[in-house]
């Protein structure tokens, strides 16, 4: 004979005993003849077929999803009743159900344990186990439930998907599959297509693992190249704009509605709304803080609660936390379901985001979708986009400081270069009461300089100051800065003054907000010169400065201010600092003026 060789299978047939009448050669020639041609050709083929099924599923649907297909092929090829997949948890040590056919995954048990059930032999040893009668089997736990589905036999087949990273644990898993027949006998043929199968189901998960990795990095790469444009711009970082160009590069992965990066304070009592998007005063007001135990999803998030008993509406693993129904999870506030329910939020992520072994920030992300679960690689992408939008605020509090850095820096220099020349004309100190201004101002702008560096690790302390006597401090400065700036024909006005203006806030928050307006009116005012005017007043709770200068500005470019969408980053940083501290901003144009007025809510007795 040539080709495939049948001669085992035609020995045993003719030493059967009901086949021994028959020792005609060419009977048993002409039988070998058929079998390698009729019937093994179509017998292989739909092997092949089914095992292609498999093969070609594809790879770009979600794990479960896969899953529940193999199933699916796997009772259509073996006559079987239904199938399951359970996957070991290393984590929780338990079984976790994975799919189903038909699918049941509402009415199965969330989790099973390894230990005395038959799926943990399987995944102990990695060998298919036949149970002929699960009514005799006491590893079987659950029988009322499904005998009553008509399943009275079972195979379970193990499953493994290889490891690619030397950090990595394979994935084990078991697929059960249910017959309905009481004292089944498995033919040695059913297990070893249902064993083939179970490896090609490796081979699937395994291509989808390495598309995977592929889409990581590409999307790592856009998102790098998405920040790093705009790092690169001549405006610098602002995290607003970040945000705008980042989030669309993860909309195929989670319909996002909208997503937030938090900063979280040192002792975890408390954490900061430090960008968002979309940045609406409806959805995220920029620089809130919020106490940790407000909401029991931050307290999950940053591992100060425990998740004690099992709910279909939490999922917390070491890498995220997903509310999955906001309106019937008890981890979330009553506002944050209002909010949930008024912007058709149906599923909440949270993805904490650690320097070392210590959580600094984390992300938000709530999807329209109703998710149940995240596969690793879309974790892994959340948690380098964490990563980067952490560095890129980190860049932008750079980028703010150095640039409020200019006006004291200047101040410092003019007055230093003056008290030099007092003190080289040696008039004693007493005589001169500018040396003692001087020293003073000195003392105060470098004072003010290293609050600025500290400040983007911290903002210091909230007092309560008086926001008059910050704004005419800081007009004072503001003037020996223009003379050293040799800008001329620039007349100043004081008042009128509504004196105390009790606020609370950051005091170096307040007093750059001033700077930046004092510094922008200043540059507004027309070659020929002008009047940069001040003046403070209150208005029922609010206590306000208002900020003037000669020269109008268009429609255009009044409501760019108004915004914060000037160029200018003193205007944007001037905007967030403003925002932080809950206040407001109005920009007026007059015949030949500009004017702004910033309020800040006034302190009441």
């Amino acid at each position: 004979m040539t080709g495939l060789s049948i001669d085992k299978p035609i020995k045993t047939l003719r030493e059967e005993t009901r086949a021994l009448p028959v020792q005609d050669d060419a009977f048993w020639d002409h039988l070998a003849v058929n079998l390698r041609e009729t019937f093994l050709p179509d017998f292989l083929n739909e092997i092949a077929h089914k095992v292609d099924e498999i093969i070609e599923i594809d790879p770009d649907l979600a794990e479960q999803e896969i899953l529940t297909k193999v199933t699916g092929y796997m009772v259509a090829f073996l006559g079987a009743l239904s199938a399951s997949i359970r996957i070991y948890d290393p984590n929780t040590g338990q079984m976790l159900s994975y799919g189903s056919h038909p699918y049941q995954e509402a009415a199965r048990a969330t989790y099973i344990p390894l230990e005395n059930t038959i799926a943990g032999e399987v995944i102990k040893t990695k060998k298919t186990r036949l149970v002929p009668s699960i009514l005799g089997e006491p590893r079987y736990q659950d029988k009322e439930v499904i005998i009553r589905r008509g399943a009275h036999s079972l195979m379970a087949v193990p499953f493994v998907i290889p490891r690619f990273f030397p950090h990595e644990r394979e994935t084990v898993g078991v697929i059960q599959i249910y017959y309905a027949e009481e004292d089944r006998s498995f033919s040695p043929l059913d297990i070893q297509m249902a064993e083939l199968m179970a490896r090609r189901l490796s081979f699937v998960i395994a291509r989808k693992k390495i598309l995977s990795l592929y889409k990581i990095n590409e999307k790592k790469e856009a998102i790098v190249q998405r920040i790093f444009q705009k790092m690169g711009s001549r405006e610098g970082v602002k995290m607003k704009d970040v945000f705008n160009r980042v989030v669309p590069e993860i909309n195929d992965i989670i319909n996002v509605q909208s997503c937030a990066l938090f900063s979280v304070s040192g002792n975890l009592e408390q954490v900061v709304l430090e960008a968002g998007y979309p940045e609406t005063s409806g959805y995220h007001g920029i620089g809130k803080s919020f106490l940790v135990k407000s909401e029991p999803a931050f307290e999950l998030a940053l591992g100060r609660r425990v998740l004690t008993e099992e709910s279909p509406y939490e999922v917390v693993t070491p890498s995220y936390v997903l509310i999955v129904d906001p309106q019937k999870s008890q981890k979330i506030s009553n506002n944050l379901k209002r909010f949930a329910a008024n912007h058709n939020i149906n599923s909440i992520l949270y993805i904490p985001l650690e320097v070392g072994e210590e959580v600094t920030h984390f992300m938000t992300f709530d999807a329209l979708d109703l998710r149940k679960g995240y596969s690793e690689w879309e974790i892994e992408i959340f948690l380098f986009l964490g990563r980067e939008l952490m560095q890129a605020q980190r860049m932008e509090q750079l980028d703010d400081t150095l640039h409020d850095f200019k006006n004291p820096a200047i101040a410092i220099a003019g007055f230093a270069r003056r008290l030099k020349t007092m003190l080289s004309q040696e008039i004693p100190l007493r005589e001169n009461a500018s040396i003692k201004k001087y020293l003073d101002i000195l003392v105060e702008e470098t004072n003010r300089m290293q609050e600025m560096a500290l400040s983007i690790h911290h903002a210091g302390k909230e007092q309560i100051v008086n926001l008059t006597e910050i704004l005419k401090k800081r007009f004072e400065i503001n003037k020996e800065v223009i003379k050293e700036m040799f800008k001329t024909n620039v007349t100043f006005q004081e008042g009128p003054f509504q004196d105390p203006l009790p606020v609370r806030c950051y005091p170096i928050h307040l007093e750059r907000i001033i700077d930046n307006l004092l510094n922008n009116a200043t540059k507004a005012i027309p070659m020929q010169g002008g009047l940069l005017s001040i003046n403070s007043f209150s208005d029922r709770q609010w206590a306000g400065v208002e900020i003037a200068n000669t020269g109008r500005i268009s429609e255009e470019d009044r409501l760019m201010l108004q915004e914060g969408e000037s160029r200018g980053r003193g205007i944007y940083i001037t905007h967030r600092l403003v925002r932080l501290l809950k206040g407001q901003i109005e920009v007026n144009v007059g015949e030949k003026s500009t004017s702004i007025m910033v309020r800040f809510p006034i302190v009441l007795e």
